[in-house]
C-alpha cells in the first residue's frame, strides 16, 4: 500500500493543472478509490482532496508573484473565476492573491508528501478475519459530524436522548454477529474529512429476514468479509488508536483493503463510566 500511495502522489503531482480523476488513478494502481482515499487520509493526516488543493496553491503562489493574468492562473488550476481562485488561495495562504501580487508576503508551502513504512516489530495487533452472510443493522440513526479524536459529543447526546429501556429492548432483538449493542458508522466521506457528516446508528445486528419494528431504522449489509480488531483500554482512545494502527501497520502488511460499508464497534466489557472498555472494531474488507 505504501508503494501505491507514493505512486498516487507522483501522479497527482504530474496532473496538478488538470482535472484529477482519482478513480482512474486507483484502477491504474490496482486498488480502489475508496481504499486509496481512506488510507491516504489516515496516513497523511489530511484528505486527499485537501492535499491536492494545498499543492495547487503552493505552485500557484509562484505564478501569482509573476506578471501573468490572474484569470489565466485561476483557469490553469481548475477555477472558473478569479473570485473562486482567490478564496482557495486565501484559505491556504491566509492572504489574498491580489495582496500578494502588490505587496508580497509570507506564503505557506505544502511539500510533496512521501510515505515510508517503519517496521517496529515490537507489538502485535489482535485481529481476525470473519466471513459473514448478509444481515441487517437495526436501531436508531442520526446524521452527526465526524470527529477524529476524543469523544464525539454529538453521538453522546444522541445516545443520552434515547430512553433507558430502549437499550435493553435492542439487546433482546440482537440475534447474530456482531453481538450486543453496536455503535455503527455508515455513509462516511471516503476522504474521512473532519466535520463531514456520517450516519450513526445505535443498534444491533439481526439476520436477514428478521421482522423489524416499524419505529427502528435499518441498514442492509450484503454478505462479505470483515477484519475484526480487539481493543482494550481507555475509551474511545483505544478504538481511535486501533483505527490509526490498522492504516499504518495492518493494511500495509496484509493482503486486504477497505471496501465501502459500515464500520461497527461492539462493546464487550466496559467500566460504569465508560472510561475503560474492551471492544471489537469491525471494518469491511476485500482481498487486495
Amino acid at each position: 500500500m505504501i508503494a501505491e500511495l507514493n505512486a498516487l502522489v507522483e501522479s497527482v503531482e504530474q496532473r496538478l493543472a488538470e482535472d484529477i480523476d482519482v478513480a482512474a488513478l486507483a484502477v491504474d494502481l490496482g486498488t480502489t478509490e475508496y481504499h486509496l482515499r481512506r488510507m491516504f487520509s489516515s496516513l497523511a493526516g489530511m484528505p486527499l482532496s485537501e492535499y491536492i488543493r494545498r499543492r495547487r496553491m503552493t505552485l500557484a503562489a509562484a505564478d501569482v508573484l509573476g506578471e501573468e493574468d490572474l484569470l489565466g492562473i485561476a483557469v490553469r488550476y481548475g477555477y472558473g473565476s478569479t473570485e473562486a481562485f482567490g478564496r482557495a488561495f486565501r484559505s491556504v495562504h491566509g492572504v489574498g492573491h491580489g495582496e500578494v501580487r502588490l505587496h508580497g508576503g509570507f506564503l505557506r508551502t505544502q511539500p510533496q508528501i512521501r510515505f515510508r513504512l517503519t517496521v517496529e516489530g515490537n507489538s502485535t495487533m489482535d485481529a481476525r478475519i470473519s466471513e459473514r452472510p448478509a444481515f441487517m443493522l437495526i436501531g436508531h440513526a442520526a446524521r452527526v459530524p465526524l470527529i477524529h479524536e476524543g469523544a464525539n459529543s454529538h453521538i453522546q447526546q444522541y445516545i443520552a436522548s434515547l430512553p433507558v429501556t430502549e437499550h435493553s429492548r435492542l439487546k433482546e432483538l440482537s440475534n447474530t454477529e456482531p453481538p450486543g449493542l453496536l455503535q455503527v458508522s455508515d455513509d462516511v466521506d471516503p476522504d474521512y474529512t473532519e466535520g463531514a457528516e456520517l450516519t450513526y446508528l445505535h443498534g444491533v445486528a439481526v439476520t436477514e429476514g428478521t421482522p423489524v419494528p416499524e419505529d427502528l431504522d435499518t441498514i442492509e449489509v450484503p454478505a462479505g468479509t470483515w477484519v475484526v480488531f480487539r481493543t482494550e483500554g481507555e475509551h474511545p482512545a483505544a478504538l481511535q488508536s486501533a483505527w490509526a494502527a490498522s492504516a499504518t501497520e495492518w493494511f500495509p502488511s496484509n493482503p486486504w483493503r477497505l471496501r465501502p460499508g459500515p464500520s461497527m464497534v461492539a462493546v464487550l466489557e466496559r467500566a460504569d463510566d465508560f472510561s475503560m472498555a474492551t471492544c471489537d472494531l469491525w471494518l469491511p474488507v476485500e482481498r487486495a
